[in-house]
């Protein structure tokens, strides 16, 4: 029997069964039977947490575009496999069939080659959610080269930092891009990025906003003359299963970002087998994904999961409130949109706006509605279920990482009964465990821990591109033998999980997971700044929102605080990009620390949050004083 499409709850429990029992044979049938190969695996997996190292599909060999593209052709060929739909609502969509989009994949290819790129290589990717960042991560995998998509809203400086440290060779970025009423121009932040990446030898760039901009000579080129010129042929590389597909970075909680690196032939089973299963895709579906693909959203479930399966995924440039805040729902109107899957953030931003720009629209098509980048909260979840999916749609409230690669806990619509806040049950073959502080597993319902993954899975990231120590000390040193997931969990009465959050210093705002330390460590090069302590509190849009507790040298004293707190924004933002701006600074004379010397964190985090009634035992501090004083400033 295929196990491929999961239609109700016995038949989940009967293929999990399957898939924790003998996770070989499962993944195997899986591979075989839905997939291209140009040759077959002598082994389905080898593992060893310890070292940590996990190879799936060892042996085989395969193209992973060829899964995408070229085996639709002969029966999808005239199918939209890409809708692009432009930030301004009279711009027309674009519909990119399945023949078009080969086309379009080899042409850039072909780029790409004549440009001396090659298998192994770097490329790093900075463009807006147009049709040609898709393009530009499907030519890279059909010519083998390693594709680093960094997020076009992060800073010259984060973009130079992931450049370096992969160093990639070229980018491709644009003149500039579209955000809702506003453009940016992207150029400028690139070409400040590179007066300090040696490695990068060329730069294509895209026209989109047609905006005035300078052409570095020797070093940057239009993309289209050189796509106009190139052949629509391209042979498409052979892969190792476990050659790298891309890198994509993530914040850490200490230090300079993680390049995670993703391989090729497990990433693309899980994916696909994932998208088909949690969002229940049918042939003629159109499918939403909001996310951007500068994220592992956009990568696992707006490229390579739909497209593997042969489906029509949308791409939207623009922003939920662009020209006004019933966007998202004309769109799912005008493409009969039937999974659409978007965050917690946006829908609670959406909430707010009320109805008026949700009963305009025709929101029958829908089938399927998901959230991804934290937990939801209830309220937003009994808004989306009532408001949007009429409940008649069932919510998938999925839970996953970069590091993961494709979604982990999940209920599967029409099969698994949905909990408002709970991420349910494990998806097919992933086997969760929850830990105590000892590191003991947790067993039986009704508990609480660290939520760690005692099985490899196909998509995992195998490795920190150059720091594979870092790797093992990150995710592998915490529990023997276990994958550390940093996000703590509970197990209701019939096993559901439900994540509590993260356990280490990773605050999730609007979904984008940040790291404190390079926040902090961006304020403490203001000049008038001494020491800063950065902590997240609820926020009713973003879900968490940033407080900063910064205390001034002498010589900052004396100055204007409005001054200094718009300046220390502007370095957050020079420095990371507006994502990681403070909503609040509080000036102060002290943090309070233990012995050793370390910040607590929980102390700040409850004042911030204006839960000051139980703040637990301070007399432990070094200087308890302190946390008087910080309670009093907030309090004036």
């Amino acid at each position: 029997m295929s196990n491929y499409h999961i239609k109700n709850l016995e038949e989940y429990f009967q293929v999990y069964r399957r898939s924790v029992r003998n996770p070989e044979n499962f993944w195997e049938e899986i591979a075989e039977e839905h997939f291209l190969w140009r040759k077959k695996w002598d082994n389905v997996l080898s593992w060893d947490f310890t070292k940590p190292e996990v190879k799936w599909f060892e042996g085989a060999q395969l193209n992973i575009t060829e899964n995408c593209i070229d085996r639709h052709l002969v029966t999808r060929g005239d199918k939209t496999a890409i809708l692009f739909e432009p930030n301004n609502p009279n711009e027309d969509a674009e519909h990119i069939t399945y023949k078009e989009l080969y086309k379009r994949v080899n042409q850039f290819a072909n780029v790409l080659k004549d440009k001396g790129i090659k298998k192994g290589d770097r490329v790093c990717i900075y463009l807006p959610m147009i049709p040609e960042l898709a393009i530009s991560l499907l030519a890279c995998a059909r010519i083998g080269a390693i594709h680093s998509v960094v997020f076009a809203g992060f800073s010259s400086t984060a973009l130079a930092t992931r450049i370096n440290d992969s160093e990639c060779k070229m980018v491709i970025t644009s003149d500039g891009s579209y955000r809702g009423a506003k453009t940016i121009d992207l150029k400028s932040i690139v070409d400040e990025a590179l007066e300090d990446c040696p490695t990068i030898t060329d730069v294509l760039v895209v026209k989109r906003i047609h905006s005035d901009i300078t052409l570095k000579e020797g070093r940057d080129v239009w993309l289209q003359p050189l796509l106009d010129k190139a052949s629509t042929e391209c042979t498409a590389e052979i892969m190792n299963a476990e050659d790298p597909l891309f890198i994509l970075y993530t914040s850490g909680s200490t230090g300079k970002p993680k390049g995670m690196l993703h391989t090729t032939a497990g990433y693309m089973v899980y994916t696909a087998y994932t998208f088909k299963n949690v969002f229940q895709y049918r042939g003629n579906d159109v499918y939403w994904c909001t996310a951007d693909i500068g994220w592992i959203t956009g990568h696992s479930y707006i490229v390579y999961g739909p497209l593997a399966n042969g489906a029509t995924t949308v791409m939207f440039e623009g922003v939920p409130s662009y020209p006004d805040y019933s966007r998202f729902w004309q769109i799912v109107e005008k493409h009969k949109v039937n999974q659409f899957y978007t965050a917690p953030t946006a829908i609670r931003a959406l909430a707010k706006e009320g109805l008026s720009h949700v009963e305009s629209n025709d929101l029958s098509s829908l089938k399927i509605l998901g959230t991804v980048g934290e937990p939801i909260n209830e309220e937003a979840w009994h808004w989306y279920d009532d408001n949007i999916g009429k409940r008649k749609s069932p919510i998938v409230d999925t839970w996953w990482q970069t590091e993961t690669g494709g979604i982990m806990i999940t209920p599967i619509p029409y099969s698994t009964p949905t909990k408002p806040t709970y991420a349910t049950l494990p998806f097919i073959g992933i086997q969760p465990a929850l830990m105590d502080a000892e590191g003991n597993e947790v067993k039986g319902n009704q508990v609480e821990g660290r939520l760690c993954i005692k099985f490899p899975w196909p998509s995992m990231a195998r490795t920190i591109w150059g720091n594979h120590q870092r790797y093992k000390d990150t995710y592998f040193s915490s529990f023997e033998n276990k994958y550390f997931t940093g996000d703590g969990a509970l197990r209701d009465e019939v096993g559901y999980y439900r994540i509590t959050g993260r356990v280490d210093d990773v605050i999730i705002v609007s979904g984008h997971n940040l790291g404190t330390a390079p926040i902090e460590d961006a304020i403490n090069e203001h000049p008038a700044v001494a020491e800063s302590a950065i902590v997240g509190y609820p926020h009713d849009i973003k879900g968490n929102a940033l407080y900063g507790y910064v205390i001034l040298k002498d010589t900052g004293e004396s100055r204007n605080q409005e001054n200094l707190r718009i300046e220390i924004n502007q370095i957050i933002t020079e420095q990371i990009g507006p994502i990681a701006k403070l909503d609040k600074i509080q000036f102060t004379q002290g943090l309070p620390k233990t012995r050793s010397g370390k910040i607590m964190r929980r102390i700040l985090r409850k004042i911030a949050s204006n839960d000051i009634s139980n703040l637990g035992d301070t007399s432990t501090l070094l200087n308890p004083e302190v946390v008087q004083g910080i309670i009093d400033q907030v309090l004036v």
